[in-house]
């Protein structure tokens, strides 16, 4: 169970640890640890690069969560562990086989999404820096709980549009997620990782409460078209 536990949260980490973000900014020419907000989520590539490259790598990020949750329970319940024993006369030795409890299953599934959350924050391919978790862990919220997460996702929706605030709807949705997740009688496994992970999430953004708070925080706004010549028609 241990080895199992510790492979889930190696290949979490690493997979994790992806930095879309910065390879998407550095194949267009930017090093986004430079720019903008210097951080490599999707929030900070689309306001630098614009709509396209940010939904590229918000989906990527949320891929990675995705597949750090997603693997152990498509691929763990079909391998059997062996146990040895003996007759009822101690004298043949026995294989049995049993297949994983989906407890373990389920442990391995929340172990490499924390993990991966911790790679995208402080990835070892970029010197331990990293994104805020919002997408990866969207993508490891579809697998473990889809409803809470649609409901979190609303939550984000309808706080950006009244506000204009990224920061402030993520907050707001890593609230909610939680909430959503006791509401429903979520298992009290998956609530409990909900909060420790909205509580992550919301201490990712301590800086921008602060700027919240101050009045100083940067508003999402569409950059104004172009202005077009004038027809000479």
């Amino acid at each position: 169970m241990y080895i199992l536990l510790f492979i889930s949260a190696a290949i979490g980490y690493l997979l994790g640890s992806l930095p879309f973000g910065y390879l998407v900014a550095k194949a267009k020419g930017v090093n986004i640890f430079e720019v903008g907000s210097r951080n490599p989520g999707a929030t900070n590539v689309r306001r630098v690069l614009g709509r396209g490259p940010g939904n590229y790598v918000f989906f990527l990020d949320a891929l990675k969560g995705f597949m750090a949750a997603g693997w152990p329970l498509l691929v763990l319940p079909e391998i059997l562990f062996s146990r040895h024993g003996t007759d009822p006369d101690g004298k043949i030795i026995l294989e049995v086989y049993r297949p994983i409890s989906y407890t373990t299953v389920l442990a391995a599934s929340i172990l490499g999404l924390i993990a991966a959350l911790l790679g995208h924050s402080y990835s070892c391919f970029t010197k331990f820096r990293g994104g805020k978790g919002v997408a990866t862990t969207s993508g490891g919220f579809l697998v473990l709980m889809p409803v809470p997460l649609l409901i979190s996702a609303a939550a984000w929706v309808v706080s950006f549009y009244s506000f204009r605030y990224v920061s402030l709807a993520s907050i707001l949705a890593a609230v909610a997620l939680p909430v959503a997740a006791f509401l429903l009688g979520q298992p009290p496994l998956l609530t409990g990782l909900a909060v420790v992970i909205g509580v992550f999430v919301i201490f990712r953004h301590r800086a921008n409460i602060g700027r919240l708070l101050n009045g100083t925080e940067n508003k999402f706004v569409k950059k104004p078209e172009p202005p077009q010549p004038p027809s000479l028609a």
